[in-house]
């Protein structure tokens, strides 16, 4: 394998971003300060700053010890640096210095739907069904304009931790140190090492390696799946049997009288039943095990789109069920 090179000159010329010191990303950080991280991950850690006239910023320290090399943080520049969509997080700039790697992008002040989704604090409160639902449909957003003609890109690594949330809840994307660009002519799909994260990966892209558009959909029906449960894609901690989420939630997704069975307590009479079918039926087509089966992400979009705007009268909807009950659906 060659030595990846380790200039600017890699960087794309199309790359619209700021070149900044190592001095100004301290100076804007505080010097990395403890307090001021806002995340951690293999990659490294993620801080606070500010530059100019007061512009928050997040920026992400590459631990040079980290899974994350500088291949990944090239892929990062160049993507984000070229794209430009508003479900995508803006790219600022970038560092590289010696062997400082570091990215500036814009601050996203709600954090990641995995926090929102998962993390039991003061700070994150439940999401709402509604507040849910714009989520999915900014993310599936963000993956149809990146399989789109004009970017042809194959995220790869689609879960809740690379959803950032704006303070109005809309969703971007972050994290392009996986993706690749998508085939090219006839060819059906792209050869790659199997990279990602466990748990939301699609089944032929584990098994082959081949990479399509459609690996991406898979990926997106599971975290889809975590928003309508409030579980984790994978969690030890959960009975014999419920590990894997998409494993334990299959047979319930497929029955429309057991549905209630996977959805979130903490969503309890937030969602007409009708609505809570429509988006289990979804995210049951985009986890299809054959790639063929599963729609694509305009037709995701144009699903949740019409899940939105759906005006649904009467009351059947689904309310917290007293323990040992059972509910029957008309």
């Amino acid at each position: 394998m060659l030595p990846t090179p380790r200039s600017e000159d890699e960087i794309l010329e199309s790359a619209n971003v700021k070149a900044f010191s190592f001095n100004e990303l301290k100076t804007a950080t505080r010097n990395f300060r403890p307090d001021s991280v806002l995340g951690e991950g293999g990659f490294g850690s993620v801080f606070k700053g500010w530059i100019g006239t007061g512009m928050v910023i997040a920026v992400k320290k590459l631990n040079q010890e980290g899974y994350q090399g500088h291949k990944e943080w090239l892929a990062e520049v160049n993507y984000l640096g070229t794209l430009s969509n508003q479900y995508l997080v803006k790219l600022v700039g970038y560092c590289l210095e010696d062997e400082q790697r570091l990215l500036v992008y814009e601050f996203m002040p709600r954090g990641s739907l995995e926090n929102h989704l998962f993390r039991r604090s003061s700070r994150f409160q439940p999401l709402s069904w509604n507040l849910r639902m714009k989520i999915a449909l900014g993310a599936a957003k963000g993956l149809a304009f990146l399989h789109s003609d004009k970017a042809k890109v194959i995220y790869r690594d689609f879960k809740t931790s690379n959803v950032l949330l704006d303070a109005n809840y809309n969703a971007k994307l972050s994290d392009f140190g996986l993706a690749k660009d998508g085939p090219t002519g006839d060819k059906s799909h792209v050869s790659t090492r199997v990279m990602g994260t466990h748990g939301y990966a699609a089944p032929e892209y584990l098994a082959t390696g081949h990479l399509t558009a459609k690996s991406d959909v898979y990926s997106f029906g599971v975290v889809l799946l975590e928003m309508l449960s409030g579980r984790r894609a994978l969690d030890k901690n959960r009975p014999n049997g419920e590990h894997n989420l998409v494993e334990w939630a299959r047979p319930y997704l497929r029955s429309k009288r057991r549905i209630f069975r996977i959805l979130d307590p903490r969503l309890g009479g937030q969602y007409s039943l009708a609505r809570a079918q429509k988006a289990a039926a979804l995210a049951l087509q985009c986890l299809s095990v054959e790639s063929r089966h599963r729609p694509s992400m305009d037709e995701v979009v144009t699903a949740l789109e019409q899940l939105q705007d759906a005006k649904e009268g009467g009351n059947n909807h689904l309310q917290k069920r007293p323990s040992g009950r059972r509910i029957t659906m008309a």
